[in-house]
């Protein structure tokens, strides 16, 4: 299998406020590796399968699968066309790897969930929580699922595998 990525469907859900800001962040990367990006507003099952299966008609696809609750609530449908199709696709969160997708790459929660029992501590012991600094996540995770990997063909870099969070055998 030819493992040359040639084009990158990004699936997105359309009532996601920051579709746009991903679409421009990704679009630079991918023009400057010569990959043609093409976006993929999806609401339903029927609009992922379309994505999807139009990605696959050319070689050297990829899906890219924003962070939102639909492709959360979709994921196993997602996975298992990528796994029909051959697609690797990056997902926003570490649920995707742990149920069979290639690899994940965005906010660590449980880094999140941490700071947030930091807050309420702090909170508990009488701080007020207007005084508190927002804060935006700052863990950002990669976890690999190595047996997907071998289904597609794809060698997983030994770099790559050292810089994971984790790699899913």
């Amino acid at each position: 299998m030819d493992s040359r990525i040639t084009h990158a469907t990004l699936v997105t859900n359309p009532a996601n406020e920051n579709t746009s800001q991903f679409v421009r962040a990704i679009g630079a990367a991918a023009e400057a590796k010569k990959i043609s990006v093409r976006v993929a507003s999806v609401v339903g099952t029927a609009d992922i399968q379309d994505a999807i299966e139009t990605c696959s008609k050319q070689p050297g696809g990829s899906l890219v699968i924003f962070p939102d609750s639909l492709p959360i609530l979709h994921r196993t449908l997602i996975i298992e066309l990528a796994e029909r199709y051959k697609l690797p696709a990056v997902y926003p969160f570490r649920v995707f790897p742990e149920a069979g997708g290639l690899l994940s790459y965005g906010t660590s929660f449980k880094a999140v969930y941490q700071r947030a029992a930091e807050y309420v501590d702090k909170i508990l012991k009488g701080a007020r929580p207007a005084d508190l600094p927002v804060e935006a996540p700052t863990k950002l995770e990669l976890v690999i699922n190595s047996k997907t990997a071998k289904g597609l063909g794809l060698a997983v870099p030994p770099s790559l595998q050292v810089a994971a969070d984790e790699v899913i055998q």
